[in-house]
């Protein structure tokens, strides 16, 4: 079925979807927006409720934060910000109580907290002018977590997991002989009993009164806590295990006890925890589909709800849930197991009023919410609930919650419960900005705490004001610290659109309280089922983060739990009809049910074709009755995230080569002149709309005013709005953000209308790459092994040219000896250096510079020596012109270049801020722009990538029978062995399309079939199979076979041959090996490593191995006297000693092994430190002998030496000495490296 679809008004696709979507696609950044939203609303808040009141070490002064407000204006423009290296943040000023208990007196004023980091319309923020964007992490969820593992005799043995939020683990755990332990906070284990003795259920007969007579409990009082026979031995045991070594009291063990448990500021479950305990440890949880040992009855009525022997109904356990029943015996075998819940109960069915009034969301604790219904009269029961919300629904954990997950682990080996799989998204959840900035600003109020309590016990209670005791360094501190260097708060990937958006849906399980890289196995990094519809299959890196970093599927969400929910549209259990009702469901609700694919056929009605249904049911695909399907998929495209549900005929490609292709998408470069696919997804205009990348109207009404930099709309009022455009800004990554009108002046358009297309973007479609005219065949060996044969029409149209633009800085600083200063006045440079430099001494916009053109002329003072008599006069003649200075110029790096398209300049009279000790600072923009050449890595949609061997003229490429010639020759050997068919389908669609002249969308899953490719190839008037004859360009010869030829979309990625070509001649040294760095940005040499050596040992090249190893790496005299030799047209000198063969000596010396070095007739060589050979001692004279003083450097000795002299390359001077310039600190290699015959030239 084929249809038109209008996505946006500008662009037009032909759909071969079948499926008509019950949904549409949520706003893709919405998990940015809504946490950093959230935040705002409710969780600053509860940071400043839970750190109120702040009372002093006397308990007489308390400081209470009230509430806040954010300044609605932020400080600075996000441009502004951007351009000037600021943070885009809004002053927060807390309202804060403070009282004196002695005399009654309240002061309450506002304080203000610092500048907070304010969130951009696109979801990022922006930091020191750098776009920084928060990437949401998947953690383990708090809760109870059960587990099974069998010993070594088949016995299985069980264990539970009690984890809060923050706070101390509690572990429990059975042995081979029955005996059941626990773990405090990761302490020694003790015997069960303990904990519970140490609760309050002192005496046996108590223990198994609360947990029935099981057997392991039995066998635990028996045999493992013989010495543990009351409440007060069990408090002093965990005391000695707690804090080995300290003498144990029963008042400090009660203390330790409640601190770890009970103490609301070392323990904190959050929401998400008190929910987790809830539904794992209430008795309906667990009782359903066993038999009952004893009537259930209600106490409240009298009700019977469970009769003695009946099997118990899911509607019969949610009846006990209603009733607040704690305990229900049930008949396991021969054994009655008594199952113990955790006393919460749902507070609607026992309050006159809703709950949510008081803020209570959710389950209450049963006898809390009892004495308070019993004692208080019902007029004032709503403001009593509001007043112990905190008691009703703790954050902290309950002694009932300790008993009902010993309870949980007892009925395990009986089958009563079910084990976890830690590994479900059910039992992970996401921690997105909000949440993450919280608990930031969580640390920077504890800090806070500790000043102000301090402060109080020092100053006067009398005449103390709230803003003396609040220094509000901690929380400004915390807030930077995350911003500026977690692991979470990354630098935003911006090379283009694609990448943009994909890095704010990212979920990672890194970062602090999250996995470690090295530590995760197999089991966390899989897909597991739960991941459908939540996290993407296919969209993960490829390398050491496999599997731990991931991307939201298209309509997953995040909860106000954190887990991800994804919707599914209902089936009603009575028509068996699907209706238009959608439902959200986390993973282990959905475990619940059978849900059928969205590509299920279903007739006008809603009703299923077929008879028997293919469902998803936990990790299992089967087949039902159509009458047990409860819900069906919303889209094929639920399962996968934005950049992989962009790639046609996903359907076809295999997994791996997927996952590059969705991981490549991101690594294109946008193009001078961005083209949509001719064969998309759908996908494109959603994604180009929500990357913010280009310019939507807000305001609806006629087009004013069209200009490069401007749009003007005017309102059917008469009010004139303005668009700002972005010209040629560098984006983070180097590549160029240009947005370019889409209206004519005069043209009406409504709200949410295309105003202007942004990089990689046409008509507000994504559009990363060209569609181009491909042939799969072999050409003459240039595509061999991926390799990309391209035709020189690519590079004369400026089809795949880019353009880069690089940001170059300069700054001039106060240095001891005086200022450095930007001046066109530079020594020793000729009038040619500086033509293209204006009066300041700044290269002037518009100007092309090469490698080594100075773009800012800076001179800085050299060291002040002792002056001669001729230059005394001088100095009186021209005043301070004949200072001393050395040129600090800087220049454009090796291997770069292009023209200038901006400068920028920052001084202190400006009142521009900046950094301490800085007067003026420059910024030179260089725009490139990148034709397409030999070494550039181009990649289609599908994972297959490739470099360019050669760019053949136009003339010499394969040419249709028509004389079209083709632009790309791939190889065919490409695709069978990779099994990335959907390449081939796109490019004979793609044919057929652009014959046609239609552009197409064919969704994941749910696109054009064979079938459909080659109608649309008949319509065409091609054939079916897709070939071509195609003739050989140089000899006007038919080829012997046909061709595959098609269009196909393919982008040029972002590893371009201009930024990795380089090479070195002479540059800087190491330090210590004396050997060249490596590496571009160093100037480096190539690495001759062991294999290489081996290489050349095989060939026997004897010569040319001496000189790798010595003179072109790290013989220092030797490689000074090849150059002198070389210069003077001499023959090469023999080398000498490797500098890291003297190393080597010196290390093992270290390691007291006496090392000596002979020649072959076994006389021993002494090895000079190439120091001593070239540095002379400098003669002592006859008076100074050892009575020479000490002399203690100070400040005004230092004062003259500046560490810029001191730059790298080793060579002799004059004197035949090296100078201090000439030993250099640039960069230093690791000193134990594994083998020493690695040397880098």
């Amino acid at each position: 079925m084929v249809q038109d679809v209008h996505k946006g008004k500008q662009s037009n696709r032909v759909s071969f979807s079948r499926i008509q979507e019950a949904l549409d696609m949520p706003d893709l950044i919405e998990v940015q927006k809504n946490s950093y939203r959230k935040f705002w609303e409710e969780d600053f808040r509860e940071v400043l409720a839970d750190s109120s009141p702040i009372s002093g070490y006397n308990e007489n002064l308390s400081l209470e934060f009230v509430d806040y407000t954010l300044d609605s204006q932020p400080k600075n423009s996000v441009e502004r910000c951007k351009e000037r290296d600021l943070t885009y943040s809004a002053p927060l000023k807390v309202f804060v109580r403070l009282k004196n208990r002695e005399t009654g007196e309240i002061k309450e004023t506002e304080v203000f907290m610092g500048d907070f980091p304010l969130m951009t319309e696109t979801g990022t923020f922006i930091i020191n002018g750098a776009e920084r964007v928060v990437v949401s992490q998947l953690v383990r969820s708090p809760g109870a977590y059960y587990s099974m593992e069998v010993d070594k005799a088949g016995k299985k043995l069980f264990s539970t997991q009690v984890i809060p939020n923050r706070g101390a683990w509690l572990e429990f755990e059975s042995d081979s002989n029955d005996g059941l332990w626990v773990r405090i906070d990761r302490a020694r284990k003790l015997p069960i009993t303990a904990i519970l003795r140490a609760l309050g259920y002192g005496t046996d007969s108590q223990l198994i009164e609360l947990l029935g007579e099981d057997e392991r409990l039995l066998a635990t009082i028996e045999n493992n806590d013989t010495n543990i026979k009351s409440t007060s031995d069990a408090l002093l045991e965990i005391y000695r295990r707690q804090k080995p070594g300290e003498p144990p009291t029963e008042d400090g063990a009660r203390q330790l006890l409640s601190s770890l448990f009970f103490d609301r500021k070392r323990y904190d479950l959050m929401r998400v925890g008190r929910y987790k305990y809830n539904k794992k440890l209430n008795v309906s949880a667990r009782i359903v589909g066993h038999e009952a040992a004893a009537d259930v009855i209600n106490e409240e009525t009298g009700e019977i709800i469970i009769q003695k022997g009946d099997i118990i109904t899911r509607q019969q356990a949610d009846e006990v849930r209603d009733a607040a029943i704690n305990v229900v015996y049930l008949q396991v075998g021969n054994h009655v197991h008594k199952c113990v819940g955790n006393n919460f109960a749902d507070a609607s069915k026992f309050l006159p009023f809703d709950p949510k009034e008081c803020g209570i969301l959710e389950f209450v604790h049963y006898p809390t919410l009892r004495t308070l219904i019993d004692n208080v009269p019902e007029e004032g029961l709503k403001q009593a609930a509001r007043e112990n919300a905190h008691l009703l629904v703790p954050k902290i954990i309950q002694i009932d919650d300790i008993i009902a997950s010993i309870s949980y682990l007892l009925g395990l080996p009986h089958g009563v419960g079910t084990v976890d799989d830690i590994d479900h998204l059910g039992n992970r959840r996401v921690r997105s900005v909000g949440e993450l900035l919280q608990n930031q600003v969580r640390i920077g109020m504890s800090r806070l705490e500790r000043v102000v309590r301090e402060r109080m016990a020092i100053q006067d209670a009398n005449d103390v004001k709230p803003g003396d005791l609040i220094n509000i360094r901690p929380v400004t501190a915390a807030i930077k610290e995350f911003f500026g260097s977690s692991q979470l708060s990354q630098f935003l990937d911006q090379p283009n659109p694609m990448a943009e958006l994909t890095h704010k849906r990212r979920v990672s399980a890194l970062g602090p309280g999250g996995l470690n890289r090295d530590r995760a196995g197999m089991e966390v990094r899989d897909v597991h089922y739960s991941h459908y519809g939540r996290i993407c299959p296919i969209e993960t890196p490829e390398g050491p983060n496999i599997g731990l970093i991931g991307s939201l599927a298209t309509y997953a969400r995040i909860n106000e739990y954190g887990f991800i929910e994804t919707p599914y549209r209902k089936v009603d259990p009575v028509t068996h009809r699907a209706i238009n009702e959608i439902d959200y469901m986390t993973a282990d609700e959905e475990d619940e049910y059978n849900i059928a694919q969205a590509t299920e056929q279903l007739d006008e009605d809603g009703r299923f074709v077929n008879e028997m249904v293919t469902v998803r049911s936990r990790e299992n695909v089967k087949m039902v009755p159509a009458e047990q399907v409860h819900y069906i998929d919303i889209s094929p495209k639920q399962l996968v995230s934005v950049a992989t549900s962009m790639i046609p005929f996903l359907e076809n490609d295999d997994a791996n080569r997927a996952l590059m292709g969705t991981n490549m998408q991101r690594q294109a470069v946008p193009l001078l002149r961005p083209q949509a696919p001719i064969v998309g997804t759908g996908m494109e205009s959603k994604a180009g709309h929500d990357s913010g990348v280009a310019l939507f109207a807000k305001h609806s009404g006629v087009i004013d005013k069209v200009a490069a930099e401007e749009i003007v709309i005017q309102d059917d009022n008469g009010e004139k709005y303005s668009y700002r455009l972005n010209k040629f800004v560098r984006s983070n990554q180097s590549t160029c953000i240009n947005q370019r009108p889409k209206v004519e002046e005069g043209q009406r358009v409504e709200i949410g209308d295309l105003l202007a297309d942004g990089p990689s973007t046409d008509n507000g479609e994504i559009s990363l790459g060209q569609n181009v005219l491909i042939g799969f065949m072999t050409w003459e060996g240039y595509n061999y092994e991926d390799a990309i044969l391209i035709s020189r029409r690519l590079v004369s149209e400026d089809v795949y040219t880019s353009i880069h633009i690089e940001e170059y800085e300069s700054e001039a600083r106060e240095t001891k000896l005086g200022p450095e200063e930007i001046t066109r006045d530079i020594p020793n440079v000729g009038a040619e250096a500086v033509k293209d430099l204006d009066e300041r001494g700044i290269i002037r916009v518009g100007a092309e510079v090469r490698a080594g053109d100075i773009l800012v002329g800076k001179v800085t003072p050299k060291g002040e020596t002792e002056l001669t008599a001729e230059e005394r006069l001088l100095r009186a003649i021209f005043g301070e012109k004949a200072r001393e200075v050395r040129d600090t110029s800087l220049k454009v790096p090796h291997g770069e270049g292009g023209i200038v398209v901006a400068v920028k300049l920052f001084t202190r009279e400006n009142k521009d801020e900046m950094r301490p000790g800085v007067n003026e600072s420059v910024r030179v923009y260089i725009a490139q722009k990148r034709k397409i050449s030999v070494g550039d890595k181009m990649a289609g949609r599908h994972g297959n990538k490739g470099v360019i061997s050669r760019i053949l003229p136009e003339e010499d490429m394969p040419y249709l029978p028509d004389g079209t010639p083709l632009d790309i020759v791939l190889n065919p050997l490409g695709v069978p062995s990779r099994m990335n068919l959907g390449q081939v389908l796109e490019v004979h669609l793609g044919m057929a399309a652009k014959t046609l002249g239609h552009k197409i969308a064919s969704p994941v899953f749910d696109g054009a079939s064979e079938q459909d490719v080659e109608r649309w190839l008949e319509k065409a008037g091609l054939e079916t199979d897709g070939k071509t004859i195609l003739y050989d360009g140089r000899t006007g010869e038919a080829f012997e076979n046909p061709v595959t030829v098609g269009y196909m979309y393919f982008m040029k990625l972002h590893h371009l041959v201009d930024d990795k070509m380089h090479a070195r001649s002479t540059g800087p040294y190491s330090l210590v090996t004396q050997q060249p760095l490596g590496g571009k940005a160093q100037f480096g040499g190539q690495r001759f490593g062991e294999m290489e050596v081996w290489a050349l040992e095989a060939y026997g090249a004897a010569n040319t191995l001496q000189e790798i190893l010595t003179v072109k790496s790290d013989d220092v005299v030797g490689r000074v006297k090849t150059y002198e030799a070389i210069v003077k047209g001499q023959s090469i000198p023999t080398p000498g000693i490797p500098e890291s063969f003297k190393v080597l000596t010196k290390e093992l010396r270290s390691l007291c092994l006496d090392i000596d070095v002979k020649d072959e007739h076994g006389n021993s060589i002494e090895i000079r430190e190439f120091e001593d050979e070239m540095l002379p001692m400098p003669e002592r004279e006859p008076e100074q002998e050892a009575t020479e003083e000490i002399h203690v450097i100070t400040e005004e000795d230092l004062a003259g030496i500046n560490l810029d002299d001191i730059s790298i390359i080793g060579e002799e001077n004059d004197e035949g000495m090296l100078s201090l310039d000439d030993l250099g600190f640039e960069g230093d290699e690791d000193l134990d490296s594994d083998d020493d015959d690695d040397l880098i030239l």
